[in-house]
């Protein structure tokens, strides 16, 4: 990919962003294109205005095809089609601190792979550039990028502005920085939820008993994915009929509900399966995998014929509405489920069935 360097400064009193590059007819047909753009003899720079134009905006437009590099931050790599794989490799390769220092503030085993890869596009971003040379633009003009070209979602962007963040305020100890990028209002989206019928319909499709076991403890006790994985023989409690669920979302313990119908069938898979550290492990020993559990539901929810998309999460959703439901107050459930604000728990009030199933429609009482 060819460099274009860019400085912004005055000319005749009106602010440009000036280019400089090695003379290059495919650069200056590029550059060409765009409006607004003029050649200067005497400084041998191309510029564009300022207000219109901006090192952000010049790298979305050229993504793939030129990259734009502030004046002091040259390379002396510039990334090309010649590089070999080790050297590209090392160029995006995450410091080792990132992932060490996330490890120590004990972020679960997800986070810590989510914020990595989503850490490793960010340098892709910009080849050839030490990370800690990147600065507070070059951020934004990455997510402008997320937002623009990308269309990533809300969770999305807020996801990698968390995982850059980390590691410029947590590993290398910057001042805290907003990175606020102003895009469309997010429409408030109602969780999908099954009914209770529909997750004893869904339960049937499954015959196998560790597979039930798992799906079962779920919806039993509103768990998260990665809580029924990482759960221990000894976060079991039959006595208080309990269970821990230890570092879970924000570093926090809890205790949930078990089930006294789910109890039995977890003893015969003891006898059965006779797991050694974790309460699911696989054939192999050691921990069940995430995507194991998420092919459980998905065959299960095909084998009911749900037309709504069905996902571990919605078991989790499920049992929350149906305690609603059932006049369990809000700030037990809001323990159940580990959430630290209420308002992260309201949202089963708007689409709860309690209090609606006494509400007739209008329709109902035309003759018709």
């Amino acid at each position: 990919m060819k460099t274009v360097i860019v400085e912004n400064g005055f000319i005749d009193g009106v602010e440009k962003v000036k280019l400089y590059f090695r003379e290059d007819k495919e650069i200056v047909d590029l550059l060409r294109t765009l409006p607004g753009i003029k050649y200067d003899q005497v400084r041998n720079c191309y510029h564009l205005p300022a207000e219109q134009w901006s090192f952000t905006k010049l790298n979305i437009r050229f993504k793939n095809k030129l990259q734009f590099i502030r004046k002091g931050f040259e390379s002396p790599l510039i990334w090309n089609e010649e590089m070999t794989a080790d050297v590209k490799k090392r160029l995006t390769e995450v410091p080792p601190e990132f992932t060490k220092t996330l490890s120590l503030k004990n972020y679960s085993r997800r986070t810590i792979r989510t914020y990595t890869s989503l850490f490793r596009k960010f340098l892709e971003f910009f080849p050839g550039r030490d990370p800690e040379t990147l600065d507070g633009d070059d951020i934004r003009s990455y997510l402008l990028y997320l937002i623009e070209e990308r269309k990533v979602s809300l969770s999305h962007e807020n996801q990698t502005i968390n995982a850059i963040k980390f590691y410029y305020e947590k590993v290398l100890g910057r001042p805290v920085e907003k990175y606020y990028i102003q895009r469309p209002r997010a429409g408030r989206k109602l969780p999908v939820v099954l009914s209770e019928e529909e997750v004893a319909h869904l339960l049937r499709q499954i015959k196998n008993l560790k597979h039930k076991c798992i799906v079962l403890l779920i919806y039993s006790g509103g768990l998260r994915l990665s809580e029924c994985v990482n759960l221990e023989l000894s976060d079991i409690d039959s006595k208080r009929m309990l269970i821990t669920i230890r570092n879970s979302k924000g570093g926090k313990d809890r205790q949930t509900i078990l089930s006294a119908k789910l109890l039995p069938l977890l003893r015969d898979y003891y006898r059965i399966y006779k797991p050694k550290k974790f309460l699911f492990e696989s054939l192999q020993g050691g921990q069940y995998s995430d995507r194991s559990v998420q092919e459980i539901v998905k065959k299960a929810a095909s084998r009911a014929r749900f037309l709504k998309k069905v996902t571990v999460h919605t078991l989790r959703h499920s049992f929350a509405t149906h305690l609603l439901e059932r006049g369990v107050d809000l700030r037990y459930i809001q323990a159940l489920l580990g959430h630290t604000n209420t308002k992260t728990t309201q949202i089963y009030t708007h689409i709860t069935r309690k209090g609606m199933e006494n509400i007739v429609s209008p329709l109902d009482n035309l003759d018709i």
